[in-house]
């Protein structure tokens, strides 16, 4: 673990002042800002349990996948939070990307998707997540993921800690408190698999069919990388197209547990790639990293 010293207040008040378009945020600066950060996430959560399931407003996006109210509540208040805690840092959201103005995205940026997994939340499920990371050179060194519905969030820097906190939310509570530190397991004989539950495709099917796969735990969202870094489960693929958003948090928190997401060929995954609109072609998750180098594509 990583032991650093703390600035005061008054000293975060001054960086945060002083921050401007180009300010590359750091493993010790995205470790100072984890519990502001966390705060934001926090009540974004709040937010997205704001009003019944059934009651939420919603319409259909242009790609055909829906957005809902509690979608735009979210992302509001993390683009608001965002902006105070860290100006002139780029924030990139999946509900405005393809309208925002291009600015550059190196050193630093946040990158949040503020509800993820809108059908599992318009089912009714408990699975959906908001999601928030930091990007510093391409690379997820940071992250923050909620799950409103079951009360939890988990949080990780690169190269110290992840952690499962408890969620408090409701009666105008919004606050993330009992860290517990949570890590991967070693691969067992048998793999326990998460898939998605509304994206699982041919060639994710294929890889899997050539795995000792003991167990399947199938769900929506980016929870399914909070269940690889607290050691419940092994392995997450997913072959099919997603988007930056859905997965940068995850792979922050699983790498700050001590696990390890690539791409389809076994490269680190890289961020910011606005050419390609943010879009990743595939990826897999372990939480035991000595596994990656087994499987080719």
């Amino acid at each position: 673990m990583i032991h650093r010293l703390y600035p005061t207040a008054k000293d975060l008040g001054e960086i945060r002042k002083n921050m401007t378009v180009g300010h590359e945020l750091t493993l010790q600066l995205a470790e100072w800002h984890l519990d502001a950060l966390t705060e934001i996430v926090a009540r974004a959560a709040a937010a997205t349990l704001a009003k019944p399931f059934a009651s939420v407003e919603r319409r259909f996006k242009d790609d055909g996948s829906p957005i809902t109210s509690a979608d735009e509540a979210s992302q509001s208040i993390i683009s608001e939070g965002v902006l105070r805690l860290l100006p002139g840092v780029p924030l990139v959201a999946e509900e405005s990307a393809a309208q925002a103005a291009p600015v550059p995205l190196e050193p630093s940026f946040l990158l949040a998707d503020p509800l993820d997994g809108t059908k599992e939340f318009l089912a009714g499920r408990d699975e959906f997540t908001v999601n928030l990371a930091i990007i510093t050179h391409g690379v997820a060194i940071a992250g923050i993921i909620a799950a409103p519905a079951q009360g939890l969030l988990w949080r990780g820097v690169a190269g110290d800690r992840a952690e499962r906190l408890r969620l408090l939310l409701g009666g105008g509570t919004a606050k993330a408190c009992d860290p517990t530190v949570v890590r991967t397991r070693k691969a067992p004989g048998r793999l326990t698999v998460a898939t998605s539950r509304s994206h699982l495709d041919r060639e994710t099917e294929a890889l899997l069919a050539r795995l000792p796969v003991g167990k399947r735990m199938t769900c929506g969202s980016s929870v399914k990388f909070c269940y690889l870094a607290q050691g419940e489960v092994d392995l997450y693929p997913r072959l099919a197209p997603t988007y930056e958003w859905d997965l940068a948090a995850g792979c922050a928190i699983l790498a700050a547990a001590g696990g390890k997401t690539v791409d389809p060929q076994g490269a680190p995954l890289r961020f910011g790639r606005r050419a390609e609109k943010f879009l990743v072609r595939g990826f897999i998750a372990w939480g035991d990293p000595a596994k990656s180098v087994s499987i080719k594509i």
